[in-house]
Order: structure tokens, then C-alpha cells, then sequence
């Protein structure tokens, strides 16, 4: 009793689009693709969102949190 080999995956879906009907097997199928499918965009969806959310880096925070007065420009000295 290990589990179904191919032949009786092969007896099985015979029997089901016997009794189902091809039309009605095919579409079921259809389904099941179609909602595969929209599983898989969403998956992806999901994670383009989570890294648009991703939080700042610390030093990206510590400059927006630093007010502008506070910012410093680094200016190089010309030699004299």
C-alpha cells in the first residue's frame, strides 16, 4: 500500500471523465487552472507590496527624523 502509481491515476481520471462528460471534466479543469492562476498573482502581488513597504534603512530614517537646520553640507576646501 504505497500510494497511487500511474496506471491508477490513469484508470481514475478515465473513470472520471466517463462519468463527469468530457465537456464538463474539461471545464472543471479549466477552473482549476484559472484559480491556480489568480493564486499566483496574488502570491506575487503580495510580495511586490511587502518590499514597497519594506522599512527605511537607519541611516534613511536618522536624515528624514533630522530636521533641515541640522543637516550638514560637507564643502571641500579649496587649497590655498
Amino acid at each position: 500500500m504505497g500510494g497511487f502509481s500511474l496506471p491508477h491515476i490513469l484508470i481514475l481520471a478515465v473513470v472520471a471523465i466517463l462519468l463527469l462528460g468530457g465537456g464538463r471534466f474539461s471545464s472543471m479543469m479549466g477552473d482549476v487552472a484559472k484559480g491556480v492562476k489568480n493564486f499566483k498573482k496574488g502570491m506575487s502581488e503580495e510580495e511586490e507590496e511587502a518590499a514597497a513597504a519594506k522599512p527605511a534603512s537607519r541611516i534613511e530614517a536618522q536624515q528624514a527624523a533630522r530636521p533641515a537646520s541640522e543637516t550638514v553640507i560637507h564643502e571641500e576646501k579649496a587649497p590655498r
